[in-house]
């Protein structure tokens, strides 16, 4: 062999590793590592080592986390851990001094081979695969082939995506002996040691074996920047005792008491919520978000009943599910309010999904009754807002008797109590200024709120738009010392109540009011007279404005104008003059060419898709509901109920057209989930990890992550296909030129 590569070795390797090991495996180790180069960073020897174990040698170039990514990847595979010793080279010298007391090589001549001056691991682990868990000639191939990939994930500084990797393997491996794991683990016993060595801190650990251990705790260290330079680890009963030589963040030791505290209460939680993470929908994600929530926890905890509480296993399961669902309600809730989450997860069990809304009411009224100005007043609803849906989320996530009606009817609950009270406040703000709204008769002026769109039929979902309509009584003028026509105030009002509620992201409780007359062109506010000329036979409004005002539903202000609305919309939408459905097909054509990528699945637009279903439902509708008063409903699954009991929909069509119309709903809010985004609506690839964790965010929980995925897709294409099939054979086809 090349001698400048053996003395590199020779001279940088820790001198314990010269006590551990013979020199035939030190010659094996340095054949290992002359192998290295930038395209080969990782080499991997396999030899029985008797007693029914087996050594693994992973000599390779030293990467932050390699260990725990090796340690996940031994426990992915089945093999259970016995023992083990990791080595790191020392800092090649500067400017050619020495690099170690052992003999001295020049820098220059170091750097003459490609990768010499880099430093280098030595990991050898003697392993037993776990009883019924095969790890021959293909399974030794397939780690190797896993482990490479891996490496060259840190070797390009994709530590995270390595993470996640090795964390969905890992949590497969963990899902499919889920049932023998039933409590929580035994506290892990950790101490320090800042005497022994000069220049690392060393950690002497004891605890119970269990799957994953060591990959958990190095994890736990490397998420913190906590360098692992040597580990020795070995099994003695049923305890595992660790020795880990470390250094903190800036390279020093980690002497701080408060500092090796927090580090063994992160250690041991995040040690118990491995095991956990078979429930969450993305593991990489969860774990992620665990961590960054302790260290918050941490930073403000004083008392200790955070982390008491997180020591639950109940706590753990529902956090594992929470964090490894959405980004959106870690970046908006998690992260930003997390001192309200022990509340509410200790509550989670207590407090129903569908709260009745004078109660609701009555909480909100309480809180603002606090406030002493408008600021405060708005601050304070838009809390409330925020934690009730936050409530109405984690309810409807964790809890498996949750239904889509159910969560449709406890956000559009919320959604009503919160523009109510917003509506009245606001009247309340600009009435003191301008004095009450008259009519042109001396009466007071009535104003009212209606939905729309989903908000109209009582079916929100995951960042569904909140569609409005404001219509007033009639033209008139204030009585305050500063008054003001009935238009303009009206208009202020409009303008108050979409400022007052804030959006937390694009969909999530945003205002819609494009469906209003004239749309973008006209005012926010409308007369009733104003309302039924533009809605009328000989009125300007379009086939699709007809069409949208089935959604129509009277929410808040004064209850008499309400009925006189929705009398209107059923003379008019339901009046039985012909109904231009040519029209109507051509804008669902033109949805499909200007809104469906080419080659991608949208889940709302494409041929068979949400819409498909939604409007077949509201097509017929118009074409009989002037005979069938029951077809009247802005709600699509009561629609779909009448339509079946008026024998429009024949009973197999009943039940298909509301299964698809369930499980696409169903499938939009779990692709909305993640970002908070309402314009999440493209399918991810069959073939990605996005799917599998989409898979599983809508319960395709199987021990075989791609076989939960390949149910997901089998389901899509049959829901999808019958609703295109349908819609085609009752209206005409729609598909893209």
């Amino acid at each position: 062999m090349d001698e400048e590569i053996i003395r590199d070795f020779v001279s940088r390797m820790d001198a314990e590793y010269f006590d551990r090991f013979q020199p035939t495996d030190i010659a094996a180790h340095i054949k290992l590592a002359a192998r290295l180069d930038p395209d080969r960073p990782c080499q991997v020897s396999m030899k029985e080592s008797g007693d029914g174990l087996l050594e693994i040698v992973v000599v390779g170039y030293d990467y932050f986390s390699a260990f725990a990514t090796i340690c996940g990847l031994l426990s992915a595979f089945g093999l259970d851990i016995r023992e083990g010793s990791i080595y790191t080279f020392a800092d090649a010298a500067p400017s050619g001094g020495p690099v170690s007391p052992r003999r001295a090589v020049p820098r220059h001549r170091l750097r003459s081979k490609p990768g010499l001056a880099r430093k280098k691991i030595v990991d050898v682990f003697r392993v037993r695969p776990l009883p019924g868990v095969p790890f021959a000639g293909p399974q030794q191939r397939l780690f190797v082939q896993e482990l490479d990939g891996m490496v060259r994930l840190l070797d390009a500084n994709r530590f995270q995506d390595a993470r996640n990797r090795v964390n969905r393997r890992l949590v497969e491996a963990l899902s499919r002996s889920r049932g023998a794991f039933t409590g929580l683990l035994n506290p892990v016993q950790i101490r320090f040691d800042n005497e022994t060595s000069a220049g690392d801190t060393i950690m002497n650990i004891r605890s119970t074996d269990t799957p994953g251990f060591l990959y958990a705790f190095s994890n736990a260290l490397a998420m913190r920047g906590i360098y692992i330079r040597q580990a020795r680890f070995e099994n003695v009963g049923a305890e595992l005792h660790d020795r880990f030589h470390i250094r903190g963040r800036h390279g020093h030791k980690i002497a701080d008491p408060a500092e090796q505290q927090e580090l063994r209460l992160t250690a041991a939680l995040i040690k118990q919520f491995t095991h956990f993470l078979t429930w969450a929908p993305d593991p990489a994600k969860a774990i992620d978000y665990f961590d960054r929530f302790l260290d918050r926890i941490l930073e403000e905890a004083r008392d200790g009943k955070a982390l008491e509480f997180l020591k639950g296993k109940q706590t753990l399961t529902l956090l594992a599910r929470l964090l490894g669902t959405s980004d959106f309600l870690w970046e908006d809730f998690l992260r930003k309010q997390h001192a309200n989450l022990v509340p509410l997860l200790e509550d989670y069990q207590r407090v129903a999904l569908l709260r009745p809304r004078s109660g609701m009411i009555r909480e909100l009224r309480k809180r603002l009754a606090g406030a002493r100005n408008d600021a405060m007043r708005r601050r304070v609803l838009n809390q409330f807002k925020d934690q009730e849906m936050f409530r109405i989320d984690m309810k409807h996530l964790l809890d498996p008797s949750s239904t889509l009606p159910d969560f449709s009817r406890a956000l559009t609950g919320l959604a009503e109590v919160v523009v109510e009270q917003t509506a009245r406040t606001c009247q309340a703000t600009l009435s003191r200024t301008h004095g009450a709204p008259r009519l042109a008769g001396g009466g007071p002026c009535p104003f009212a709120v209606f939905g729309l769109g989903k908000f109209g039929g009582g079916e929100l979902g995951y960042a569904s738009d909140i569609e409005v309509l404001f219509v007033y009584g009639g033209a008139g003028r204030t009585t305050g010392r500063r008054p003001l026509d009935n238009s303009e105030y009206f208009e202020r009002l409009a303008q108050e109540i979409l400022q007052w509620i804030e959006a937390k992201a694009e969909g999530i409780f945003h205002l819609d009011v494009r469906l209003r007359p004239h749309g973008s062109k006209g005012l926010l506010a409308n007369t009733l007279r104003e309302l039924r000329t533009y809605y009328s036979a000989s009125g300007l409004s379009a086939p699709y404005e007809r069409q949208a005002l089935i959604k129509l539903r009277f929410v808040a202000g004064d209850e008499a104008l309400g009925r006189q609305v929705v009398r209107h919309r059923d003379a008019f939408v339901y009046s039985g003059q012909p109904w231009d459905l040519d029209t109507a097909l051509d804008l669902r054509r033109r949805q499909v060419r200007e809104l469906v990528e080419p080659g991608r699945t949208n889940v709302k637009y494409s041929p068979g898709g949400l819409i498909d279903v939604e409007y077949a439902v509201q097509y017929l509708q118009l074409l009989h509901g002037h005979q069938a008063p029951r077809l009247r409903t802005p709600n699509t699954l009561k629609g779909i109920a009448a339509l079946s009991q008026e024998g429009i929909l024949k009973p197999d069509e009943t039940v298909a057209l509301r299964e698809a119309y369930v499980f696409l709903r169903g499938l939009i809010d779990g692709l909305r989930i993640v970002r908070g985004n309402a314009k999440d609506l493209l399918l991810p690839t069959h073939d990605s990890d996005a799917f599998i964790f989409l898979s599983r965010r809508l319960g395709y929980a199987t021990e075989r992550w791609e076989d939960g995925a390949s149910r997901l897709a089998a389901d899509i294409t049959r829901h999808m296909v019958w609703t295109q099939q349908f819609f085609a054979h009752r209206f005409g086809a729609v598909t893209q030129d």
